[in-house]
């Protein structure tokens, strides 16, 4: 199926809100699970998830949801990811794509890498305008997905935030589940998440409450946003 095609599957609002669904939870999605949140019933939503597995915009497996295994565990349950492929059209057809590795395969031969930097802090900063730093990790990640970045906010139980020194809590952080130079990222990651570390440095103000820092995890955005007092010494 083209681009075109799967795009288009979008079209329908019911199938439409199954994606968005199943696309910001960053996990495995049952039918059931996913029929209840956006209120259709099962078999709906089963018709649905397939539709959207067949137009290549979900992954699909099986597990079994109840957590437990052996006799008397059930049959697995078939679940949805979002897939990793893109999906870009462009009428007429463009090719920024090819444009962006070939810019990047000359800044990184000729090390420009902190001139890179630089300029993707001012084009933060200019995209920032006037107004004031960022001012919490709420505005901080409202701002970054009007960016298409996909923020979430890290469950504090997980084990892999800071602790904040004072109550023993882990601090937060938000993650990103998606990278806007993502495919380029995959072949310049050095140079691509330098420069996106330095755009998000400049969106959210260096003198505000939130910072930007690198914490590359698997399948998301290389850079977490925090709120910086919690590594004032």
């Amino acid at each position: 199926m083209n681009d075109i095609d799967a795009i288009a599957a979008l079209h329908d609002p019911v199938r439409r809100r199954l994606y968005e669904y199943v696309a910001a939870q960053g996990r495995e999605v049952g039918r059931n699970e996913a029929a209840e949140a956006t209120g259709v019933a099962r078999t709906l939503a089963a018709h649905h998830l397939d539709r959207l597995a067949e137009a290549g915009l979900l992954d699909t497996g099986s597990r079994r949801l109840t957590g437990r295994s052996g006799p008397g565990a059930g049959r697995p349950a078939k679940v949805y990811t979002r897939a990793r492929d893109e999906r870009i059209v462009s009428l007429p057809a463009r090719d920024y794509r090819t444009a962006a590795e070939l810019l990047a395969e000359a800044a990184e031969q000729a090390g420009l890498d902190a001139g890179l930097c630089a300029a993707a802090r001012r084009r933060g900063e200019t995209l920032r305008g006037s107004a004031a730093p960022c001012g919490s990790l709420d505005e901080a990640m409202e701002m970054v997905a009007a960016r298409g970045y996909e923020p979430h906010l890290e469950d504090a139980g997980d084990g892999t935030d800071a602790d904040d020194g004072e109550t023993g809590a882990a601090a937060p952080v938000v993650r990103m589940r998606n990278c806007p130079f993502h495919a380029v990222a995959e072949r310049f990651p050095p140079l691509v998440c330098g420069m996106n570390l330095a755009l998000l440095e400049g969106l959210l103000g260096a003198d505000g409450p939130v910072r930007a820092r690198m914490d590359a995890r698997p399948g998301e955005c290389c850079v977490v946003l925090e709120s910086s007092k919690n590594n004032d010494d």
